[in-house]
């Protein structure tokens, strides 16, 4: 796999309010957060750009909503922010962060940047939707799979599905679609260095 020296890395909504089980439910992949921050560390040591990226929720009892605890990045996340030779911080209020400000197509494309790496929670939420949207936009998009997680959920006619039925089925629209190559932690850091 080739990885380019200025590709991105998206860390898409790490955030405090993802520990409110009680609000979430069930999630699958525990290892997720180590894999993030591992990659955080690779690109930092690698001097690629970091975009941060932050759901403020709109809606009131969101654990993600603004001027609430669960608001803010968690910890390991926070205590990466600044150490990075290219940096951007994105607030959003939808599930893609191209929706969000500053402006990350603008961005990108003034850093002369074609390839992104995503990361992040939920994987079928905004990761997905940001990973759609990047291909949508022309990036060669990897979604580093073992990097995110998401939280059991329902649907139309009671259908219910674990949050690794979910993952996986977000993993094989995306991939299998040709929106982004799915790959593992350990693929793009190898990839990486």
């Amino acid at each position: 796999m080739e990885m380019s020296q200025n590709a991105a890395l998206l860390v898409v909504d790490v955030q405090k309010g993802f520990e409110e089980a009680g609000f979430w439910g069930p999630r699958n992949n525990p290892r997720a957060d180590d894999n993030i921050a591992r990659l955080v560390d690779v690109w930092q040591a690698t001097e690629r750009p970091v975009v941060f990226v932050r759901h403020d929720s709109s809606k009131p009892g969101s654990p993600l909503r603004a001027g609430y605890e669960g608001n803010d990045l968690k910890e390991y996340v926070e205590e990466r922010r600044g150490k990075g030779a290219a940096e951007l911080f994105v607030t959003k209020t939808v599930n893609s962060a191209f929706y969000g400000t500053p402006d990350l197509d603008a961005w990108l494309k003034a850093e002369g940047i074609s390839q992104v790496v995503v990361a992040g929670i939920q994987t079928n939420m905004c990761v997905e939707t940001t990973a759609r949207m990047g291909g949508n936009l022309g990036y060669d998009v990897l979604v580093a799979y073992d990097a995110t997680y998401t939280f059991d959920l329902e649907g139309p006619f009671g259908w219910r599905r674990s949050a690794e039925e979910v993952a996986q089925a977000s993993a094989v629209s995306l991939h299998g679609g040709g929106f982004a190559r799915v790959v593992t932690t350990q693929e793009v850091v190898d990839a990486a260095r």
